[in-house]
């Protein structure tokens, strides 16, 4: 008989005590303070009493009641909401905790590597049939879609699965694309950023962690991945969550997608819009929505048009969006009464205006930035320039002023006030940082009102 208790972490954190109604406030006023574990929540219920909750910090903060590792600004700005009550507080993750859909993620340390077929036994038969398939990474990542290498320990060879996250459904498949469930929370913090009907560009957006929460929030997304898995998993996510109709899906390179989006269209008489330059070149095209070599829930899904890279938006100012779907097999599907859900489309054009960029490629999202020198048109461009949100690897031995220096290099310009947050440890000496700035407008405003060819 296995002690489940043996596989038990335990972390002894610090929370404050705060009123019910302020805990909104709270969380955002300590963004990057926080717990930060994927699928546990940082705010939690006070046994004591119903009207207060428990904000739990980060395990990065180790002192007591002085809080002196969270910025004095913060905490000002907290202590005119309530009075801060700091408590001890302890988690503990216990035995099943590990794990996306049925696949159980291992990450075995070289002196565990022996014992690894034990470890994953006691796992496997101790969580059937919940997890199904153990699997351990194998070697770095080396490959040019950054998708893993696993090798199958216990169970079934199927790494197909499907997770949730705050309300959302991904499917994917752990042998073709990336996905790590540590980054939960900052899926959600990005996302809490955005407004409904903004317009948000994703320029790699693997399966979509951010894009599909973003679409469930109202926003329309423009989301890329050179990975063709990875947008295959993208388009199958948005229609499984019913955000198919906000969500565009592109399968290109970054930079060729970004140039692609800033581009304006050029007119022909009697044209209400036209499709930009190259809009299928590099475009994710699979029959019958792409989806039907799939043995599951997957092949039921038809991926809409509205979200084929196939299309730009310009095209859907033409488009009878009430128009009857057809199935695999050329028949009509669910009816010919059944109309598929309208689709306005977006009334700002990507090339006309974009809120919030996601650079979220840590290893080599900084050398991307050049990729909006000059793209952006003054005459059409309408309001604030976009937020960049690039995620970046910070080591011991470099500093914020550099990284600064390097995203500055890249842009050819000077950022007005960015701010770093903290994501994660990834190494004793490495973390993950996000880098959000204004994109400035010497970076990529062009004067001069580009020739797009038909």
């Amino acid at each position: 008989m296995v002690d489940e208790s043996k596989f038990d972490v335990k972390f002894n954190l610090w929370a404050l005590i705060v009123p019910r109604q302020i805990c909104k406030a709270a969380t955002r006023i300590l963004d990057g303070y926080l717990l930060d574990k994927p699928r546990v929540k940082p705010i939690t219920e006070d046994p004591a009493s119903e009207k207060n909750r428990y904000v739990i910090l980060s395990e990065r903060i180790h002192t007591q009641a002085d809080l002196c590792d969270v910025p004095q600004q913060k905490l000002e700005e907290l202590r005119k909401l309530c009075q801060i009550e700091v408590i001890p507080y302890s988690l503990t993750l216990g035995y099943s905790y590990w794990g996306a859909g049925h696949v159980a993620h291992l990450n075995i340390t070289e002196e565990l590597l022996p014992y690894k077929d034990i470890i994953a036994k006691v796992i496997y038969d101790k969580n059937y049939p919940r997890i199904k398939t153990v699997v351990n990474k194998v070697g770095s990542i080396t490959n040019e879609f950054r998708v893993p290498k696993f090798e199958v320990l216990a169970g079934e060879s199927d790494m197909a699965t499907e997770v949730r996250q705050y309300g959302a459904r991904f499917k994917l498949d752990y042998g073709l694309v990336y996905w790590n469930s540590r980054l939960e929370h900052e899926h959600m913090r990005i996302v809490s950023l955005f407004q409904a009907g903004e317009t948000i560009c994703d320029m790699f957006a693997g399966i979509g962690p951010f894009a599909v929460p973003a679409a469930l929030k109202g926003c329309t997304v423009y989301g890329n991945d050179l990975n063709p898995d990875s947008i295959r998993y993208l388009k199958i996510n948005a229609e499984i969550n019913k955000v198919g109709n906000r969500v565009f899906a592109y399968n290109m390179d970054a930079r060729e997608f970004i140039s692609h989006l800033m581009t304006v269209p050029t007119l022909k008489k009697n044209d209400s819009c036209r499709t930009p330059p190259n809009a299928s070149d590099g475009s994710s095209r699979t029959s019958n929505g792409g989806v039907n070599d799939e043995n599951s829930e997957v092949a039921k899904v038809k991926v809409n048009s509205s979200i084929s890279a196939a299309k730009s938006p310009a095209e859907y100012c033409q488009e009878d969006n009430g128009a009857v779907g057809s199935d695999s097999s050329g028949g009509t599907k669910r009816g010919t009464s059944k109309r598929l859900r309208t689709f306005d489309p977006p009334a700002v054009k990507p090339w006309e205006h974009v809120d919030h960029v996601i650079m979220n490629l840590p290893a080599s999202a900084l050398q991307f930035l050049d990729a909006f020198k000059g793209r952006i048109q003054k005459k059409y461009w309408k309001g604030l320039l976009p937020w960049i949100h690039c995620y970046c690897f910070i080591r011991a031995s470099e500093t914020e002023e550099y990284i600064i220096s390097e995203a500055e290099s890249r842009l050819g310009a000077k950022m007005l006030d960015p701010v770093f947050h903290r994501v994660r440890d990834v190494a004793p000496n490495k973390a993950m940082f996000c880098l959000s700035f204004r994109l400035p407008e010497e970076a990529c405003v062009s004067e001069e009102v580009a020739q797009a060819a038909v």
